[in-house]
């Protein structure tokens, strides 16, 4: 697991209220990004910036994807800066599946956000699998993002 630290001028509030968000580089993932960031920036709260891979990808080596996945939260990161300047961001990179991330991340949240659909193959699905798995484990109220 890597973490990404708060961002500079992002201000800490003190505050104990957490908002996880998960990105993955989609289209809806940043959507969630941004309706969280506007959340985190309404109540106050810190916003986590999740965003995980699973082990086993073929041709690829292991550095290679937590670089990538790194980028992806330093771009989200940045993202918040500009959207929520306020808001102080947490983000962490982990090698495990996405909803158990998400799920673990959401104890003692106040939210957990997550967009309608990621980067995964059934195009066709209305609800993709890990806002789905969130749905129904999340340890806290749950934001999906359409």
């Amino acid at each position: 697991m890597a973490t990404i630290p708060t961002e500079p001028g992002a201000g800490s509030t003190g505050s104990s209220h957490r908002i996880v968000v998960g990105v993955d580089g989609s289209e809806a993932a940043t959507k969630a990004l941004d309706w969280a960031a506007a959340e985190a920036e309404r109540t106050g709260a810190v916003l986590e910036i999740q965003t995980a891979y699973e082990p086993g990808y073929v041709h690829v080596t292991k550095d290679e994807i937590q670089r990538c996945m790194d980028v992806l939260i330093e771009d989200a990161v940045a993202r918040v800066a500009k959207l929520a300047p306020g808001v102080t961001t947490v983000g962490e990179t982990h090698e495990e599946s996405p909803a158990t991330v998400l799920i673990k991340a959401s104890v003692g949240a106040d939210l957990l956000v997550v967009g309608s659909r990621g980067l995964g193959g059934f195009k066709g699905l209305v609800l993709g699998s890990v806002g789905q798995q969130c749905s129904h484990h999340a340890r806290c109220p749950i934001t999906i993002v359409r």
